[in-house]
Parts: C-alpha cells; structure tokens; sequence
C-alpha cells in the first residue's frame, strides 16, 4: 500500500509539471527525496541509498558519453550542411500526394543516421512540418507521419541512447539488437509506408504551393562532400565498428566539411561544438539552430535521477510486488504480453522514455532467459510505448518542436504496429 501510495505521489508531481510546463526536473528531484526516505523507512542506511544511486548511475554511464556525442554530431551536421543537403535534394523530389510518405521516409533516414527523437524533431521535423503546412496537409497526419519517422531511428538507430540503454541493461551487443530490430520492424515499416501513402491519395489539398528550400543552396555549399558524416555513420554501423569511434569519426569529418566546403573559422566551430549551430540568416535560424554540448544537459540530467531510481527500487525491493504480479500474468498470457503490460505501466507513470525503459525492464527481470529476446522485447514495447503516452516528454518535446497537436499521436501507426505485429504468436 505504501508502494502504491508513494507511486501515485511520484505520478501527480510529474503531470503537475506538465500541467505548469516547468520542467520534470523538480518532479524528478521530488521523488529522489521520496524514494530515498522510503528505503530508511525499510531499514536501509543513508550509506546504503546513496550506495544503490551510484549503482544506478553506473549503468548508464556509457549512455552519458553518448549523449555528448550526440550534441556534438547535432551541432556539426548542421553546419557542416549535411542536414541541408538531405533535406534540399529530398524536397526537389517533393509531390503534395507523396508527401506524407516521404516525410515518414525522410524522418526514419535522419533519425537512423542522428540517433534521436529530439534532435530529429527539432530538424527534419521542423522542415517537414513546414512543407507539409505549406501544402496544406493536416498537421494531425503529419505530425504522425513525423513521430513514426523519428522513432524509428530512436528506436533501432547505432547512435540511439535507447538502444544503447536496453543494450547495457540486458548486457547485450547493441549490433546484433539493431539487426534483429530491423527484422522485427520490416513488416510495421511498410505497412506505415502503405497506410501514409494512400491517406496522401485520399485526403483533400488546398490551394497553394509548396515552399521553396532555395534557402539551403544559396546559405550553404552543398558539395557531395557533405554528405560523409552521414555515410561513415552507415558504413561504420554496417562494420560494427564501436558507435563513439564512429560518431566521433564522423563528427570530424563533419567539422572538416564545416571548414572547408562552409568556411567557418576554427573558433567559432568550437563554440558551436559546446553552444550548438546558429547561422546568421533568420529564416535558416528557424529551421537549422540547435545542437551542441549543453543541450544534452537537460537530458542527461533526466537519465542520472532516473536512473538513480532503478538502483534504488533494486536495492530496497520497492517494485518486488507489482514484479510478481507481473511474473502471474506473463505465465497466463505470453512473456511478450507481460512485458507490454508492464510497459505501459512504466511508461504511465515515468513521463520519459529512459525511466520506463529501466522500470520494465527491471519489473521482467528474469522472466526469460534468452537476454537477446529480452532485448528485442523492450525495444518492442518500453520504447515505442512511452511516446504514447501524451503526458511523456518522450513525445510532448516532438510536437512542441514541430508545432503538431497532440491528437497527431493518433496518426503515428508505426508505433502501434511495432508491438501489435510481435505480439503475434508470443
């Protein structure tokens, strides 16, 4: 009861702040405060529960370096004009009734390639939303067609933090995860390809004509050069090469084609590295700024105290009764069922995508042994689960970033195709 009780505190102090729109952050920091007072109420030490915190963090340590690289590759495509020439070839090809394919399309290329949710939102969303609107397409559909597209590459993406968080819960290899995610995706994938497409013949278009990305090829140099950092990234993962050897490399590269081919000085690509890419154009400054260093930190902060929480919740037994409940159902129903259960309720009352991924796994610990399934499994579910829920900022960021409304999570079926297609024969 205490349990519950202490559950319910932790989920009202997060929509609270969604509620206020103040960071999750102070909700967060709350329920450290809660939790840690829970195991002394248990009999555990002040030692103890800062003890299980370390621990906790430990296990994301490897996220953490990640997450800067993240900044920095974010950073670096920008202005190295790697976005910008994805983007400007992609939109010369552009048709209103092909729209919304391509937008699905566009935004799992860069996702996969970025390796995150956020950072594709706020780039390639941004764009698309843009050309969408100026075709006069239901930012409902869009925004859905932008959400399914940027988790598919947060989902199975070698720069992913969540694949690579499920790779160190499960100690798993993240490569041969992403191999069997990709086969386990293959199906969703092209039927959320078939279902964009014949929404983009059916729905009506108003009047008017698409905006021109002229911008990008007058701003920037946008040499077949340009495209590398994102080639590396493919070759790279193809290789199995170590994913901070290869975002690193291709950060490089990125930098080098930010000085060479965009003529930015040394300097200010070091700024850019710590502060982000912010060009001197204020119609690109819309569509192109962000990234960098410190805008990880907000992030990692998130991921620390969150996972301060599973260490926490390990050591003192907090969720050992709802893991039993969760052990009965799986036996009654499938292992795939249970941790979809499980998943949702993690994903409910965690309010971000990193937190409900440890929560699950932590509550399906054991219910197999097969540590590769296991990992395909929360991919399957914590992962595309948690944008679900429209209290998440797993998908509130996304929708804020691209302007959307929330009822576009409506319209992203490849997340609801995901676990609907493995639950088949589990």
């Amino acid at each position: 009861m205490l349990e519950l009780f202490i559950l319910m505190l932790f989920s009202a102090s997060l929509i609270l702040c969604v509620i206020l729109n103040i960071s999750i952050l102070y909700a967060l920091i709350f329920a450290y405060g809660i939790f840690f007072g829970y195991g002394l109420i248990k009999g555990k030490t002040w030692k103890d529960m800062l003890q299980f915190s370390l621990q906790g963090i430990l296990t994301v340590k490897n996220i953490l370096i990640i997450f800067v690289l993240i900044g920095v590759i974010t950073a670096v495509w920008r202005a190295s004009g790697t976005i910008a020439f994805i983007v400007y070839y992609a939109s010369l090809v552009s048709a209103p009734r092909a729209m919304l394919l391509l937008t699905f399309l566009l935004c799992s290329l860069v996702s996969f390639l970025m390796g995150t949710a956020f950072g594709s939102a706020a780039t390639i969303g941004v764009i698309c939303m843009t050309l969408t609107a100026s075709m006069h397409i239901s930012p409902v559909y869009a925004g859905g067609a932008i959400l399914s597209g940027i988790f598919f590459g947060d989902r199975c993406s070698p720069m992913s933090s969540g694949a690579h968080l499920i790779a160190e819960l499960t100690k798993t290899n993240v490569f041969t995860n992403i191999k069997t995610m990709l086969k386990t995706a293959a199906v969703p994938f092209f039927i959320t390809a078939a279902v964009y497409t014949v929404i983009g013949l059916l729905i009506p278009l108003g009047d008017g004509s698409p905006m021109s990305f002229r911008i990008f090829a007058d701003y920037y140099n946008l040499s077949i050069f340009t495209v590398i950092p994102a080639a590396v990234i493919l070759v790279f993962s193809f290789l199995k090469i170590n994913v901070r050897i290869t975002m690193a490399t291709s950060s490089m590269i990125g930098l080098a084609c930010a000085f060479f081919l965009q003529h930015i000085p040394a300097a200010q690509l070091i700024r850019i590295l710590f502060f982000g890419f912010k060009p001197d154009n204020a119609e690109l400054t819309a569509l192109m700024s962000g990234g960098g260093i410190l805008s990880m930190v907000r992030v990692s902060a998130i991921i620390c105290i969150s996972s301060c929480y599973s260490g926490m919740f390990k050591g003192t037994g907090f969720l050992d009764g709802i893991k039993n409940s969760i052990r009965q159902l799986s036996a009654r129903i499938t292992v795939f069922g249970g941790i979809l259960v499980a998943s949702i309720f993690a994903s409910a009352i965690a309010c971000n995508q990193s937190l409900a991924i440890m929560l699950t796994h932590q509550l399906c610990d054991g219910l197999m042994d097969d540590n590769d399934l296991f990992a395909s499994h929360l991919e399957n579910t914590a992962v595309v689960i948690a944008p679900l829920m429209p209290w998440s900022i797993a998908v509130t960021v996304p929708l804020t970033s691209i302007g959307a409304p929330t009822a576009a999570i409506a319209a992203a079926c490849y997340l609801y195709l995901i676990p609907l297609w493995n639950m088949r024969k589990r």
